[in-house]
């Protein structure tokens, strides 16, 4: 699964190494003794050994060759030097010429002048770089593969004296100014949207290792051979009691277990044992070296796999060590969990029905447990920095995930506040659950379509709940996401028709695969883009992958057999293109039909409109085309050249800018003169506002996320259009940066409800 491999450590040095661990002796004679091991076995004329200090700092607290007056005087920050760069970056260096670095920085007092080339790995404990072991020589050497290997084996064995508190005081860290204890506010993003309140659970799932160098290796295999044995059967029962959860999810869980029987982690655990580690030993080493060596990895899918891998680690050191399973009265009545990141068993390891939040310091919308965390309806936050240096266990916490907000220690009078403001939520609820069965019809008589945007079955549970009349759009990326290859035809028809049966005779409208760019499937070459955005994604990979596009669009029209088939090609630049994929599509029409499967009863095709150079062929695709609709959240940052995603640039640009409103109207009056039914399914349609903005230049179907159905009709129910439309006409032509505030007083003017 991820590449690599473990070199065996000279049982020999394991040995000595394990008699100091357990000498009698203080820990900072230990540190040294450990460097004059390190020293003779390498065959370097230099070990050092620096340490963590408050401040980011790194301290020299032992060595074997410098000149010990430069013990505890020698200081580097993060960064800073070749020590430096190596906490930075957490990742080991091996360099013949040490000087020749770009970080090469020279400290006269410790009289490292006469040294030529130097290696160094972080030592690292519980993910965090606790220090920097250091060898250097005279004369000019390359480091081989093993010794890299065996110095990293002994920083992983230091790491629990280096991190145990004797050496450097556990509090030395923590904040000094008193702010941990006072009431604060952090932001994030919003994995999955609703407000939850409760007390924190700190999750923190590390199994501290005691025993690192094995006596008898082969009695340490077998005890590896138990663990899994007994790990893979607790997974086992996971699975049986997921029952419940659709297909999706149980395919993650699935995917996890598979990840459990992965022969490379396994093997490398197993040679780790072999090199003379303790099985336990071996497990974290071998995460320690898979998470160091993905560290600087940027796709969003291979971090969040790393993460399921850690979450194993942890599971295994937990059957190894003998730790119990969590016991639902261990968390409170109400809890909100606090992690780095986790994976998808470890949340299920909870009892759900106390859970009321999540928040994680890392964590992606495509992480497997915030799929998880959908499908059992917990609200979660993402990219909380920060969170569990800043968060004690049974703090009160509020978590607005519908403002990408997390509230810790909230005052009386806050919380108070925020209490009355949930009770306001639930009474907007309300009333918005009041409209459901009513028309989204203006007061001057224009009906107005509301769809919902889907990615997941449980999704579809909505659509009903919200009264919309059918799925704008529904993703179908999700799927391929959550599984560890590429879903089969009966898979995907097993899918598509089980998502049809639940819209019950409602309109679906399916995206064809939208993957590539940012979105990386597990089993494809990742050759990384600067820009993914606007690189090789959506229908240029299916165009070139042919076979992916065709088993899709079979499957959809397997699934649909007898119903109506609405498919959308996504990211379409040119007229040619999405002639190539309606040609993929008829012949898959005309191969179902020769082997005689019942066909759709009509198959509607359209084209999302992303990028701007179709609308400069919008005249002639209408003509070849059943349906359009607007993705405005692409095509709005492709028209601007801006990163949606920048936080610089997140408010500099609007989409009520005439620019854009001006590109929209131009688009609406070319489908209203080909008869072409024409919509938008980006964020933009979902705020009240600018849903008024669209239906007044002459979008008459609109598609949301579930939760905006009720305050967009509310809207629409509220408002004349007719007077909205010359207004709305008479702003755009002004070179105004956005219509945005004259529009919300025009509607505060006239009691338009947003």
């Amino acid at each position: 699964m991820i590449p690599g491999r473990t070199h065996a450590a000279p049982m020999g040095i394991l040995s000595r190494l394990r008699s100091v661990m357990q000498a009698d002796a203080t820990a900072e004679t230990r540190l040294q003794l450990v460097t004059n091991i390190v020293a003779a076995d390498l065959v370097a004329e230099v070990c050092s050994i620096y340490i963590m200090r408050a401040g980011e700092v790194l301290e020299l607290f032992a060595t074997q060759g410098l000149k010990t007056d430069a013990v505890h005087l020698t200081r580097l920050r993060v960064g800073e030097g070749i020590v430096g760069t190596i906490a930075a970056s957490a990742r080991p260096l091996n360099l013949a010429e040490a000087s020749d670095h770009p970080q090469f920085a020279y400290r006269p007092e410790t009289g490292e002048e006469l040294y030529r080339s130097m290696m160094g790995v972080p030592i690292i404990r519980a993910s965090r770089v606790l220090g920097v072991m250091v060898v250097q020589n005279q004369t000019k050497r390359h480091y081989t593969d093993e010794e890299v290997e065996t110095l990293q084996t002994v920083a992983m064995i230091i790491s629990e004296l280096v991190g145990g508190g004797e050496l450097v005081n556990k509090e030395e860290t923590l904040p000094t100014d008193g702010i941990a204890m006072l009431p604060l506010r952090l932001e994030g993003s919003t994995l999955n949207a609703g407000i939850g309140m409760g007390e924190a659970v700190l999750h923190e799932p590390r199994v501290i290792i005691s025993k690192f160098v094995a006596e008898d290796p082969d009695a340490e295999l077998e005890r590896l051979r138990q663990a899994l044995s007994e790990m893979h059967g607790a997974l086992d029962d996971m699975l049986q009691s997921s029952e419940s959860m659709d297909d999706e999810h149980r395919d993650i869980l699935e995917t996890y277990r598979m990840f459990a029987e992965d022969a490379g982690w396994l093997g490398r655990i197993r040679e780790a044992i072999k090199s003379g580690l303790t099985a336990e030993a071996a497990v974290q080493k071998v995460h320690d070296d898979t998470e160091a060596r993905m560290s600087q990895v940027q796709d969003p899918y291979l971090r969040e796999r790393v993460n399921d891998l850690k979450d194993l680690a942890n599971r295994l050191l937990q059957h190894l060590v003998g730790v119990e399973k969590i016991s639902p009265d261990d968390i409170p009545e109400h809890a909100v969990l606090i992690a780095s990141n986790m994976g998808p068993a470890e949340l299920l390891d909870y009892d759900r029905t106390r859970l009321r939040a999540l928040v994680l310091e890392e964590g992606s919308a495509t992480s497997h447990v915030a799929i998880i965390a959908r499908a059992l309806d917990i609200p979660v936050m993402g990219q909380v920095k920060g969170a569990l240096k800043r968060i004690e266990a049974a703090d009160p916490i509020v978590v607005d995930g519908n403002n990408k907000q997390v509230f810790i220690r909230p005052g009386d009078d806050v919380l108070a506040a925020f209490k009355q403001n949930v009770k306001a939520r639930l009474r907007q609820k309300a009333l918005y659950a009041s409209l459901r069965d009513k028309p989204a019809r203006t007061q001057d008589g224009v009906d107005v379509s509301l769809n919902v945007n889907a990615g997941l079955l449980v999704d579809l549970e909505q659509l009903k709940e919200v009264g919309a009349e059918g799925v704008g759009l529904y993703r179908t990326e999700i799927p391929f996401m959550a599984r560890s290859d590429i879903p089969g035809v009966e898979s995907q028809v097993a899918l598509y028709r089980k998502i049809l049966d639940e819209a019950e005779g409602r309109p679906v409208v399916f995206r064809t695969l939208d993957a590539g760019g940012d979105k990386v499937l597990p089993y494809w070459d990742d050759h990384g883009e600067e820009n993914p955005a606007m690189g090789w994604r959506a229908i240029r990979v299916t165009l070139d992958r042919p076979y992916l596009l065709r088993q899709q669009l079979r499957s959809l029209i397997r699934a649909a057999g007898g119903r109506e088939l609405n498919v959308m090609f996504p990211m379409v630049a040119e007229v040619a293109e999405f002639m190539q994929a309606r040609r993929l599509l008829d012949m898959e029409i005309e191969r179902e039909s020769i082997k005689g499967h019942r066909l759709p009863s009509r198959v509607n095709v359209g084209v999302m409109l992303e990028v701007p150079s179709l609308l400069f062929q919008l005249d002639h695709l209408l003509t070849e085309i059943d349906f359009l609709s607007v993705g405005s959240n692409d095509l709005f940052q492709f028209l601007f050249a801006v990163d949606r995603g920048n936080p610089r640039l997140s408010s500099r640009y609007d989409t009520l800018a005439p620019a854009v409103l001006n590109a929209l109207s131009c688009v609406v009056d070319k489908c209203t003169a080909a008869n072409v039914r024409l919509s938008l399914c980006g964020e933009m349609g979902g705020r009240p506002l600018d849903a008024l903005a669209l239906l007044a230049i002459g979008f008459r179907r609109l598609s949301m996320t579930a939760p905006s159905v009720g305050p967009v009709k509310m809207m629409i129910r509220s408002l004349n259009l007719g007077e909205v439309e010359g207004f709305i006409k008479e702003q755009i032509g002004k070179p105004l940066h956005s219509l945005r505030p004259v529009l919300r007083q025009y509607a505060k003017d006239r009691g338009i409800q947003l």
